[in-house]
């Protein structure tokens, strides 16, 4: 009788662990081919239309002064959407990618509690324009203009 048993428990045994792996090497086969279907989807968008990169310049803001401020400044969104950054601590400074034909601007709005805010505005690192904000809910704009087109290199 205990051979019986023993006969009898270690095919289940195996059975069981013949299964677990048929379960992993079914999961692993399903990923493969996940990966393989991912990348023909990808590349097939590639090559039916290429992505245009949209030429850039490298822009600088800065705002100086103490305390907060409202900033709204304009980056990389080709539709010309502006990025607002609420109640940012002075000073601040931040350099970014604005796409050529948009202008950089950047704008302050003081607080209630009023103070002084000076915000520069660089191009490609050449000073373009600062103003400042004072008093209570002051106001200033920083603005610049960016070519069209990238500008030409000596080859």
């Amino acid at each position: 009788m205990g051979d019986n048993r023993r006969e009898s428990t270690t095919p289940a045994l195996f059975r069981r662990a013949d299964r677990s792996g048929l379960i992993a090497a079914g999961a692993a086969l399903a990923v493969c081919a996940g990966l393989v279907v991912y990348g023909v989807v990808e590349s097939g968008e590639s090559d039916s239309a290429p992505h245009r990169r949209t030429p850039t310049a490298s822009v600088t803001y800065e705002v100086t002064g103490r305390g907060a401020a409202d900033l709204t400044f304009q980056a990389r969104s080709e539709a010309g959407k502006a990025i607002v950054v609420k109640a940012a601590a002075l000073p601040w400074r931040r350099t970014v990618d604005v796409p050529l034909g948009q202008d950089p601007t950047i704008s302050i709005t003081l607080g209630e509690k009023g103070g002084q805010a000076r915000c520069t505005l660089a191009i490609r690192g050449r000073h373009v324009q600062s103003a400042t904000a004072s008093g209570t809910f002051g106001r200033a704009t920083c603005t610049g203009a960016l070519p069209a087109t990238a500008p030409r290199t000596a080859s």
